[in-house]
């Protein structure tokens, strides 16, 4: 039985979008119910494709502020709102809700992008006071989703990030990443930036469906190698881990990552915070329905009944056999492979204001 009855059908066709719905959100003051009229259009009827729309956006400031103790950073930068990627697992995609729009087709398709986030980065960093920590990159949305090819924002916050020698991380599914190497190599070879390459699965047929828009597996393991190549440090994220359904290939990730050039290794659980649920089950109706029961199941089990807890010491790894055993077959193979789980911090103690600016460069 279908799980949308709260959702309109689309009226566009959508190929390569991660959701074909746009459920409303845990702020919306109405439901909407779809009904048919009888002027339903015929499937045999050509649709108009759904399109990307962006549109800008001049945030005072860019760097948010975070005090979780389930993370290891305090700042992070999020050039983009909402992501083409598609991942329809994505934890991201309820923060749209905020913005008054959709967790599902919103979320890939109407994108906000900040292009003065590079001049206004700039200015905090120049603030007096400021003492400065490793700033996170992709820890929403992914910085180097398509659009980043043409808006080139990205790029500019490594430039700013680059004058001022400061430290910061990167996580990522986009081969994009690989246009920044030039930057990254240096950065990286002073103790100052790494990157994360997230590879869920190694099936491609699988990633098709669970991240439409996202590289392939094997071009991820590609984006990896060349970037150890190049001398930026490499950590591999096997996340997120979806039990039943991907978590079996959790040594086959880590060692193709690892044959890459990857040093060092993570994992997340699948979390499926409020609206995520339900997108994720009716992914899982479509195109995996005979692991449906195993994968919510699982899920359940290590959530205390729920599909996803957000406590803190808990939301990351989940809790009970399940969960476990996965952290078990993960320290064993980062150990059989010579991965390490924690790398030394970036180095802060590089940190300088440079005389001038990017539009007024000093003359010393």
């Amino acid at each position: 039985m279908s799980r949308r009855p709260h959702t309109a059908p689309p009226r566009q066709r959508t190929p390569g979008r991660g959701t074909d719905s746009n459920p409303e959100t845990r702020f919306d003051r109405y439901a909407r119910v779809a009904e048919d009229d009888g002027w339903a259009v015929s499937e045999d009827e050509d649709l108009p494709t759904l399109r990307t729309e962006v549109r800008d956006e001049s945030p005072r400031r860019v760097i948010t502020r975070n005090t979780s103790p389930d993370i290891g950073f305090d700042r992070s930068i999020n050039p983009y709102r909402g992501c083409e990627h598609g991942c329809v697992y994505c934890f991201a995609r309820p923060s749209h809700g905020y913005l008054g729009m959709s967790p599902g087709l919103d979320f890939e398709t109407r994108l906000i992008a900040r292009p003065d986030a590079p001049a206004r980065l700039e200015t905090e960093l120049r603030r007096k006071g400021y003492a400065p920590a490793t700033i996170a990159m992709g820890t929403n949305t992914d910085p180097y989703q398509p659009i980043e090819r043409d808006r080139r924002i990205m790029r500019g916050i490594l430039e700013v990030l680059q004058r001022f020698r400061h430290p910061l991380s990167i996580a990522t599914k986009g081969s994009l990443v690989e246009r920044d190497a030039d930057i990254l190599s240096e950065m990286s070879g002073q103790g100052l930036a790494r990157v994360g390459v997230s590879v869920t699965t190694l099936d491609a047929g699988l990633a098709r469906t669970l991240e439409p828009r996202v590289p392939s597996p094997a071009r991820r393991l590609k984006t990896i190698e060349r970037l150890a190549r190049a001398g930026v440090e490499v950590r591999v994220m096997a996340s997120p881990l979806i039990p039943g359904l991907t978590d079996p290939e959790l040594e086959s990730i880590l060692q193709s990552a690892r044959d890459a050039g990857a040093v060092a290794a993570s994992w997340i659980m699948l979390r499926l915070p409020f609206e995520v649920s339900g997108l994720f089950e009716d992914w899982l109706e479509t195109h995996a329905p005979g692991r449906r029961d195993k994968v919510l199941a699982r899920l359940r089990e290590m959530h205390g009944g729920k599909t996803y807890s957000a406590e803190w010491g808990h939301r990351m790894r989940g809790e009970g056999v399940h969960a476990a055993l996965i952290a078990k077959r993960f320290d064993l193979a980062v150990k059989r492979l010579g991965l390490v789980e924690h790398l030394p911090p970036l180095r802060c103690d590089l940190f300088q204001v440079p005389l001038g600016d990017a539009r007024q460069p000093s003359l010393f």
